[in-house]
């Protein structure tokens, strides 16, 4: 079993001062009920689930300060349902480490999104108890987007390749994007990139990553070349 949970800890990045905690969130219900070894991962489920929300909620708060309150909901219940936590969980191969009873393992309990999105929140909740809401924070935000659409909350618009099928139609135009600027601490960087047309600028824009002051830049340029995105 301390294989498994070195596997796991390794995985995901973080080291547990109190392994018994790794047990709790891995442990679904069927395989607490058989064991006994501990019980299963539930409550851990109920604290990881508001310790998410608030993490992805004060995210959103700080990062989209343009944005509404209603906005700011549809963008975080897109982040936190179990779509997005099953999708999250996949990246760290979270299905493979989870303790399963012999019912739910003969019948694909490792691949069904409740089971694995309830683990995932287990996870957070684990981390926040063992290391903090700092550890915790930085767990989350590794799975969230850097690129969100504050439309629909999910991946943002592709403007860069937009902007390059449009320019394409003319061969020898070269676009470029040059950082220009960057602000504010670590944990609430601010880039400034400006997308320059043959040496030109023709759009700038600003994120919380270069890849997203990129989109936003290409999505002026694109706004005052009078090109609308679906």
């Amino acid at each position: 079993m301390s294989m498994r949970f070195k596997a796991f800890e390794d995985k995901i990045g973080y080291t547990f001062k109190n392994k018994e905690l790794i047990h709790e969130a891995l442990a679904h219900s069927s395989y607490a009920n058989e064991t006994r070894e501990c019980r299963s991962n539930e409550r851990l489920e109920f604290l990881g689930d508001s310790v998410l929300s608030i993490i992805v909620s004060e995210h959103l708060f700080t990062h989209f300060r343009h944005l509404p309150e209603g906005e700011l909901t549809k963008i975080r219940a897109s982040l936190v349902c179990e779509k997005a936590l099953f999708k999250f969980a996949q990246k760290i191969d979270l299905g493979s480490f989870i303790l399963l009873g012999k019912g739910e393992e003969n019948t694909g309990g490792r691949e069904r999104p409740s089971i694995v999105s309830d683990a995932f929140e287990a996870v957070i909740a684990a981390v926040y108890l063992d290391g903090g809401m700092e550890e915790a924070r930085k767990y989350v935000l590794g799975f969230i987007p850097d690129d969100l659409n504050v439309k629909s909350g999910s991946a943002l618009n592709d403007y860069k390749t937009l902007l390059q099928e449009v320019i394409q139609c003319n061969p020898e135009e070269k676009v470029e994007y040059v950082l220009v600027g960057q602000t504010g601490p670590d944990h609430d960087r601010r880039f400034t990139v400006e997308v320059c047309l043959n040496g030109s600028v023709i759009g700038k824009g600003e994120g919380h990553s270069k890849k997203q002051a990129e989109q936003m830049a290409a999505h002026e340029a694109l706004t005052l070349m009078g090109y609308e995105h679906q």
